[in-house]
């Protein structure tokens, strides 16, 4: 009897021996992803004119007075002027951007 105990142990030991799933991943090899260039610095545009000037200066009220201090800036930095009449003041500069 003990000999038919021990050969069934030892089969049904070699079947779900034989019959065991591994736990073992496939291997991959990682592909490294390409690099990618990097992009140009962008510049800062200089934005200037009235309004971006009376916003950055604190007072607005000073880029009117003609006896302003020098920190407010001139009149020659908000004004164009006329090519074809010297002297002659065309228009205000409200934003100007500059290239």
């Amino acid at each position: 009897m003990k000999t038919y105990l021990l050969a069934i142990l030892l089969s049904a030991v070699a079947v779900t021996s034989a019959m065991a799933e591994t736990f073992v991943a496939p291997v991959r090899r990682h592909q490294p992803k390409p690099r990618e260039q990097p992009t140009a610095p962008v510049t800062r545009t200089e934005v200037t004119g009235v309004i971006p000037r009376g916003i950055r200066g604190g007072n607005f009220l000073q880029m009117f007075n003609p006896r302003a201090p020098r920190k407010y800036g001139t009149a020659e930095e908000a004004i164009t002027y006329d090519p074809h009449e010297p002297g002659k003041w065309k228009g205000i500069k409200f934003f100007e951007f500059r290239f």
